[in-house]
């Protein structure tokens, strides 16, 4: 896979150098990997604000998603990496006001310990705030996984209808309520045909033949749960028996 790309290590500093040019409604907090709404003080005091973040080479996840009815902020981290506590407590404190915050954490383990660690120092401050987590992977529930089912792209229907109703001025309890009856509704699965490569490695995270498709993986190439074949034998399985699909999504999702 050909990339732009000067050097792995600066990928993501150059990546919200680019967003702070291209974006006039985005603003760069200074000293960290952060980008807020460029209004942010404006409205801090007339909604609630919200935030969320993660490992980066999602994009446009996360900051591909600030703005007026989305995300007040998004915490960028190193590839595939959580950002720091520090910085998640950085953006809370630019862009949180009178109403809170909220934070929308994806299910993966340091993305919940920086975001809770961060949220417990706000809460220090006297800042209230909320966490909802989303883990929308149906080819974990059920399954018996210690760290439950994974935080994949429905991840940003979330940051849509949240950002809708903080935008409404619907209050921390009411916008939390939402996100959490949203996240049990979710469903997502992980399709790929092919790898993707983080800069700092510079090869595919596994291999797939030129036919071949996973199905159930997940957003850092974890390996698939489901099922892992030629795409034509895979739709000739679903169409003969589809309760390989049904058993794969758990007894949550049937």
């Amino acid at each position: 896979m050909k990339k732009f790309i000067n050097r792995p290590e600066d990928v993501v500093e150059e990546m919200l150098q680019g967003f702070s040019v291209l974006y006039p409604g985005l603003r760069r907090l200074s000293g960290h990997q952060v980008m807020v709404r460029a209004d942010a003080e404006k409205v801090r005091n007339h909604q609630v604000a919200l935030l969320s973040g993660g490992g980066s080479g999602h994009e446009p996840a996360h900051a591909g998603y600030v703005g007026a009815g989305m995300l007040s902020a998004a915490v960028a981290g190193e590839v595939f990496t959580s950002p720091s506590s520090d910085s998640v407590f950085a953006a809370i404190k630019a862009v949180a006001g009178e109403p809170g915050a909220l934070l929308v954490v994806k299910n993966y383990t340091g993305d919940r310990l920086n975001f809770g660690l961060a949220a417990e120092m706000a809460r220090a401050e006297g800042i209230p705030v909320e966490v909802v987590i989303v883990d929308d992977d149906v080819a974990l529930k059920g399954t018996g996984q210690g760290t439950g089912a994974r935080g994949l792209a429905g991840t940003v229907f979330i940051h849509k209808l949240l950002g809708a109703a903080a935008a409404e001025g619907r209050s921390m309890a009411e916008v939390a309520a939402i996100g959490r009856a949203a996240v049990s509704s979710l469903a997502t699965m992980g399709v790929s045909f092919s790898a993707g490569t983080s800069p700092a490695v510079g090869r595919p995270g596994f291999d797939l033949g030129e036919d071949e498709m996973e199905l159930g993986l997940g957003i850092h190439g974890e390996p698939e749960v489901i099922f892992r074949g030629t795409r034509c034998l895979l739709c000739e399985q679903i169409i003969a028996d589809p309760s390989m699909i049904i058993e794969g999504l758990g007894p949550e999702c049937r």
